[in-house]
């Protein structure tokens, strides 16, 4: 199983910035997938869940509105759309499925100037 983050970078306040996660190893259309993120000094937080068939999405409070979570399962491939980016949003951002427990290894976004 193996997940692979990309696309991350630095970005200026408001600006926008998608990830892509590359899932293989595994049946990727079977299986719920999440994005977390993890800030230096802070705990990793969750930031949502999209259902194994992308009919259904979560999204923590502090990114509803704003982040965007979708796939492609005939590429296996997870996404997350940021727009209107905060400084508070720097992290390193990871996908995970949670039902197995495996992580990608992180991609870095900061915004700032």
């Amino acid at each position: 199983v193996q997940l692979v983050e990309s696309g991350g970078g630095l970005v200026q306040p408001g600006g926008s910035l998608t990830l892509s996660c590359a899932g293989s190893g595994f049946t990727f259309e079977d299986f719920g997938l999440g994005w977390y993120r993890q800030a230096p000094g802070k705990e990793r937080e969750w930031i949502g869940l999209i259902y194994s068939t992308g009919d259904q999405i979560n999204y923590a409070d502090s990114v509803k509105g704003r982040f965007t979570i979708s796939r492609d399962n005939a590429k296996n491939m997870l996404y997350l759309q940021m727009n209107n980016l905060k400084a508070d949003d720097t992290a390193m951002y990871y996908c995970k499925i949670p039902t197995l427990g495996y992580w990608g290894q992180g991609t870095q976004v900061t915004v700032g100037s």
